[in-house]
């Protein structure tokens, strides 16, 4: 099952983390060096990707600026022979025509963000990543997933999990567990933040898809579900009435970049993972917890 493309939905407002996203959008806050939307780019270039969707609003405008060549920084960057940046900024740059972006107009849940994407997407199975969520490890969460799908060889779709506390079930969407080989196992029923006590297990829904297109048909008429929006989960399970869902525990450290502490942490567990940043840093901690 190649996977070409991938969606990132881009178009939040980024309210958690206010005031520091009232001007810049959260992908652009940056983790150590890198703006969180560049990381998760990064992983899907890692896993295959081909192509770049991103689904804006209003305020975005730097995100497409990120991913275009700055004529004036690269002159500048020249002139004072500043090879390892010009090294950098090149790495970074996607290949001309792999990146599209459209407009989600109003704030109407995830579910909406994806489904207008579908024009570019076309009939094809494709990637969701949320640019929020960060894992650390190498090969990344999507390459996993990939790896996954192609273990299947089956028309299915895929969703990354995450084991979390018994008693925080009720803050996220669940899988029930069915049948299971390794890391992958057959999903057994979704829920969207159950009632504490009703959890089908402990293996939460996290920022990675893998979907059929047949979803955008269930998207297109979907009725709005909690907080008012239209939501990818109550998709997902329509349309696991008629495909194969299966989870996939991946492999990897999830950062949560969309709430304080979260950025916080991951600024932290990231710098750690760097070796020219990794002695300076645990120095500072270190004098800041005598503290």
């Amino acid at each position: 099952m190649k996977i070409r493309k991938a969606v990132f939905p881009v178009a939040g407002l980024g309210t958690r983390v206010l005031p520091a996203t009232k001007a810049m959008p959260k992908e652009m806050l940056t983790i150590v060096d890198k703006p969180l939307i560049q990381y998760v780019v990064d992983e899907a270039k890692e896993a295959g990707i081909e192509h770049f969707v991103f689904v804006t609003g209003r305020n975005k405008g730097v995100i497409e600026d990120h991913f275009d060549r700055m004529f004036e920084l690269d002159t500048t960057l020249a002139a004072r022979g500043k090879k390892t940046e010009m090294e950098i900024l090149a790495r970074d740059q996607p290949e001309a025509g792999s990146v599209s972006f459209t407009r989600q107009q109003a704030p109407h849940g995830l579910g909406h963000a994806v489904w207008c994407a579908r024009d570019i997407i076309g009939n094809e199975p494709f990637a969701v990543v949320l640019p929020d969520e960060l894992v650390l490890n190498a090969p990344g969460c999507l390459a996993q997933m990939i790896e996954a799908a192609n273990k299947l060889g089956e028309k299915s779709n895929l969703i990354a999990v995450e084991a979390v506390p018994d008693h925080l079930t009720h803050q996220y969407g669940i899988c029930g567990v069915g049948k299971r080989d390794g890391r992958i196992f057959e999903v057994d029923g979704m829920v969207e933040k159950p009632a504490k006590g009703t959890a089908p297990s402990n293996l939460s829904i996290t920022g990675r898809y893998i979907l059929q297109p047949e979803i955008f048909n269930i998207l297109a008429t979907q009725e709005r579900g909690a907080g008012g929006e239209i939501q990818l989960t109550d998709a997902m399970i329509g349309l696991a009435k008629q495909q194969k869902f299966y989870g996939v525990e991946f492999e990897g450290e999830r950062h949560d970049c969309g709430s304080k502490a979260g950025f916080l942490r991951a600024n932290i567990a990231f710098g750690l993972a760097r070796d020219d940043l990794r002695d300076g840093l645990r120095a500072a901690m270190e004098k800041y917890l005598k503290k």
